[in-house]
């Protein structure tokens, strides 16, 4: 158990007496132990920065390791690292492997791998078996090992009979579906969003209406079944409108975004990028403006990096051939910062990338305060670094940001009395 001390550390929990306070806080035995101005201990590391800040350790509720099977791409111990450095101490992982994550013993393999360390990998098991979606898969023996929520993934369900019996298959234990809004008979082999971009690079788009149809059959079936669903991404502002209004309604239903669903629009496809090609697509500005209106007044819950490595040879090749899928575990925080610090308020940020996902997937919400397990994520909104490739520990490359000078840095994150230094 490491000991730690925050020095002059501004509090960010909306749920603690101490939110929004600039204060000393003392951790020993993975507990916090005190709160208070100029406090002091022997045998204790000091962290100190320019504006310090501390919250409820950040969960990821949306990433892929793809370990067993594809680690060339990526390790369960790359990705904690990755995740570490970039503030998270608790991925969910989603079941993109090989073998898929769909039974008791491949959750089983994904907790023990994470049995140690400051950052925990919450296994997301399969809804289909093998992500084929003909057949349900073990989900009650698989919520018993472990698994925090049920998707197949990119994979979306095309037969709304399958997820309707997985919505209901789950209601009697509470559990989480977590659906990819995305109907491929209308998306077809679409590279990007349609729109006057896809028209002038000539490429065929992705319509909004393969989201909004999806999302449309989904609210359908979870008013049907009464159960929890979680749109994992959405991406265009008729999807925004459509789970607001069902929400109103009072259906269970939540919806994430990511980073770059709210900084990045389809116009910067304009120089063919690959890094930029990513499923749901890049939209357009009127979209991206829905999509943060949403993250301000509650429509969106959780913002999720959709951590997703792709080899260089699927990356560096024709747009037209590249895969679709972005790394961002180790930039979420410092794009979301530099772009939008000015939109989205420090406490609601906390609020979407520790409290909501933490909830929705039923993990612990310590509070920050005495006697509380010390479960904290350390970051300063005002750093000045330069993100560069050389320095991440992701094992993947298929990022657009790297040389980007960005403004709010991770600092480190304490979990399971571990202090790991970003």
């Amino acid at each position: 158990m490491e000991s730690l001390l925050l020095r002059s550390a501004q509090i960010i929990d909306p749920r603690s007496a101490h939110n929004g306070t600039t204060t000393d806080v003392l951790i020993r035995g993975g507990k916090i132990l005190e709160i208070g101005q100029n406090l002091s201990a022997d045998g204790v590391q000091e962290v100190h920065s320019n504006h310090l800040c501390v919250s409820p350790g950040w969960l990821d509720l949306q990433a892929n390791f793809n370990d067993p099977g594809f680690e060339h791409r990526e390790t369960l111990e790359s990705g904690r690292l990755a995740a570490a450095r970039g503030g998270y101490t608790a991925v969910a992982v989603m079941p993109s492997t090989d073998p898929v994550i769909d039974s008791k013993s491949s959750v089983e393999y994904i907790l023990n791998r994470s049995a140690t360390g400051p950052v925990e990998l919450l296994p997301i098991g399969a809804l289909s078996e093998g992500r084929k979606g003909l057949d349900i898969a073990g989900m009650y023996d698989m919520h018993m090992a472990g698994a925090v929520a049920f998707s197949d993934d990119q994979k979306p369900v095309s037969n709304a009979g399958l997820l309707l019996l997985a919505l209901q298959y789950v209601k009697p234990f509470d559990g989480l579906v977590v659906h990819f809004p995305h109907d491929v008979s209308i998306a077809g082999d679409g590279k990007m969003n349609e729109s006057p971009m896809s028209t002038q690079l000539g490429m065929k788009g992705i319509p909004a209406l393969a989201e909004e149809l999806m999302v449309e059959r989904d609210l359908s079936l979870v008013n049907y079944a009464g159960a929890q669903l979680h749109f994992g991404t959405i991406s265009t502002q008729g999807s925004v409108q459509r789970i607001r209004e069902a929400q109103q309604k009072g259906a269970r239903i939540s919806a994430g975004v990511t980073p770059y669903h709210l900084v990045l629009t389809d116009e910067v496809l304009k120089d063919f990028d690959t890094n930029y090609k990513v499923l749901p697509p890049l939209r357009r500005e009127d979209d991206r403006e829905a999509l943060l209106a949403g993250v301000v007044d509650g429509t969106i819950q959780v913002i999720c990096t959709d951590h997703r490595p792709r080899e260089i040879e699927t990356k560096q090749c024709e747009f037209d051939h590249a895969a679709f899928g972005m790394i961002g575990l180790e930039s979420t925080y410092a794009l979301l910062n530099t772009h939008l610090r000015d939109r989205i308020p420090a406490e609601r940020l906390v609020e979407m990338l520790s409290l909501n996902p933490r909830q929705l997937v039923k993990q612990p919400v310590e509070v920050i305060e005495e006697g509380s397990v010390a479960n904290l994520t350390l970051f300063d909104p005002s750093l000045d670094w330069v993100y560069a490739q050389s320095d991440q520990a992701s094992l993947a490359t298929n990022s657009p940001f790297y040389g980007a000078v960005f403004t709010g840095k991770v600092i480190g994150v304490f979990n399971r009395g571990m202090f790991f230094a970003s």
